[in-house]
């Protein structure tokens, strides 16, 4: 059986990897992995593949960055062509980017079935370009793989069959828990002159965070008060770095008076290495919220909603929304206080790519 794997931008390397990894013990299962370019940088992209063990990509679309519509027609565009010639017998999509819903688009007019790894997310915004990427990849899904039973709520409220769909955890948790004892010899720590727990960690990149002029300026206004009180370290998006130098905040990469440290974007050993051991996470990406919660780090997220409710409910993660005296609020109240412990969520034991293999084996049988 052929299957073909589309990565596009960094979270979907930590998700597909482990599925690579196990299906290459099957020697009836032939893979294709296709990188769109979404995200093309050495510290986006490259640093990734390399630190994670995957192999270079079969295919490389090269499609680079663009506007929402742009990107999206331009990975459709090349990667049509790829089908065409490997006809593969399922194509497996990760996440929510304009990868993902590009690819499953192109797929679907093509009638090759379709596998969306963590189907049934949902923030029930659509002013998130990843949400209206969620609902559509999700309707031309054939198999819909989730990481927690909320997912499967939203998909048969929204009129999936459940036949369709199947529990099986959450891949991300697959790679940190592999790596986690190979992150341990990052030096990273050292290198930015600070002490294990003596730190809060920042990453913004959503465009309703930084695009927006006010509420990125009021983030930033907060972010230097709890500077304040702890030193933040905040490897910085390319986008966001672009909006940090537009208005007028902390250009140089150096810790400044108000104790914010910007970086380059770090590779996912030195950054988990941060994460495991800061005091304090706050951002505004799904997948750190998922991280911060397996590996017990409080984490605020910068955000009015969240996909994944399950870590505000099991986990460490706390909604705070985009308010700048709540943010400082919240992230104080956290520094003063013991650390709470989390609720194991069911699943994210480091071996949904094993599951995941299972329903798909199953699924071709069923044909």
């Amino acid at each position: 059986m052929k299957i073909m794997h589309v990565v596009g931008a960094r979270p979907n390397f930590m998700k597909v990897s482990p599925i690579i990894r196990e299906m290459a013990e099957h020697q009836e299962i032939e893979q294709t992995l296709v990188h769109t370019g979404q995200h093309y940088d050495e510290k986006m992209s490259q640093i990734f593949f390399d630190e994670l063990g995957m192999c270079k990509p079969d295919i490389d679309l090269e499609v680079g960055s663009g506007s929402h519509a742009q990107q999206t027609a331009r990975i459709m565009s090349a990667f049509e062509p790829v089908l065409v010639q490997d006809r593969p017998d399922l194509l497996i999509v990760p996440g929510d980017v304009n990868s993902t819903l590009a690819c499953s688009l192109t797929a679907s007019k093509l009638h090759i079935p379709i596998a969306h790894l963590e189907a049934g997310l949902r923030s029930f915004d659509r002013t998130m370009p990843e949400e209206i990427n969620r609902l559509m990849t999700d309707v031309l899904s054939d198999i819909l793989l989730t990481t927690s039973p909320e997912a499967e709520d939203n998909l048969v409220n929204e009129g999936i069959d459940r036949k369709k769909i199947f529990f099986v955890g959450n891949t991300m948790i697959d790679t940190l828990l592999r790596l986690k004892k190979q992150a341990t010899t990052s030096d990273v720590l050292r290198k930015c002159g600070i002490t294990d727990g003596v730190y809060a960690l920042v990453t913004l990149h959503r465009p309703s965070n930084v695009d927006d002029e006010t509420v990125f300026r009021g983030i930033m206004n907060a972010l230097e008060t709890i500077g304040g009180d702890i030193p933040i370290i905040f490897p910085v998006h390319p986008r966001t770095r672009g909006h940090i130098t537009k208005l007028g905040f902390h250009t140089s990469n150096t810790t400044d008076e108000k104790g914010i440290h910007l970086l380059q974007p770090v590779g996912y050993l030195d950054f988990m290495q941060l994460m495991m051991h800061a005091a304090i996470v706050m951002t505004d990406s799904g997948g750190i919220q998922e991280e911060t919660s397996i590996l017990n780090i409080p984490c605020i997220t910068i955000r009015e909603n969240t996909e994944r409710p399950i870590t505000v409910s099991k986990g460490t993660n706390q909604l705070v929304g985009t308010d700048p005296q709540r943010i400082i609020t919240a992230a104080q109240k956290i520094l003063k206080q013991a650390p709470q412990k989390n609720t194991q969520i069911d699943l994210w034991d480091g071996k949904a790519a094993g599951r995941i293999v299972s329903v798909i084996l199953q699924w071709f049988k069923a044909l």
